[in-house]
């Protein structure tokens, strides 16, 4: 059965406490609005470096070796959170987001380096240019009266963060929503052979 398969950036309990709370004042600031959202469970929040889709079962080896090397040669990155916005405007939102901040020049450097590792597997890059943030919401068709709400918290802080390792997910999905399960952690800046996988849903 493939696999949907994914690479991101996963962030910190106390991090995810701080979105959580983010996400909950716009929520009330946007009033009845934010009931055509659906709104990321805290536990599955995550920076997205590469989407790979469906992939092969016995694929999944050489795509944990390509995660690890492109770890093992970047660094941890100091990051942080500040601001939200919307995609592909705050009057028509898709995706509502959480800014980055912080290393973006070695985060872009990373993300180049994983997409050049995974495109001869058969995963080519995203062709549009990498725009690094925390998904907080999504609406199917476009929600609008979010624009005062995203105003408001437009320079928001929500915390640093020091991102460490990549890791590799599958997305089960599901009517209720998508589950994210991690099958391999890697270390940023580490030797290839401290990855390991795990079982942790």
């Amino acid at each position: 059965m493939p696999l949907r398969l994914f690479v991101a950036l996963d962030p910190p309990a106390p991090l995810r406490r701080q979105l959580a709370a983010l996400a909950a004042e716009l929520r009330r600031q946007a009033g009845r609005a934010a009931e055509r959202l659906r709104w990321v469970e805290p536990g599955s929040l995550h920076l997205t470096l590469q989407f790979l889709g469906n992939a092969p079962d016995e694929r999944l080896g050489d795509v944990e070796a390509a995660v690890t090397a492109a770890a093992s040669a970047g660094r941890p990155l100091a990051l942080s959170v500040r601001g939200v916005g919307a995609f592909p405007s705050p009057r028509r939102a898709r995706v509502v987001w959480a800014g980055l901040h912080g290393e973006l020049e070695p985060l872009g450097a990373l993300v180049r380096d994983l997409g050049a590792r995974l495109a001869p597997l058969g995963f080519p890059p995203d062709e549009r240019p990498f725009s690094p943030h925390l998904t907080l919401a999504r609406a199917r068709d476009g929600a609008s009266g979010l624009a005062g709400a995203l105003a408001a918290l437009g320079a928001r802080e929500a915390g640093t963060w020091r991102a460490g390792e990549l890791t590799l997910f599958r997305s089960h999905l599901s009517p209720s929503g998508p589950r994210y399960e991690p099958l391999l952690r890697a270390p940023l800046g580490a030797a290839p052979s401290e990855p390991h996988r795990t079982d942790s849903p």
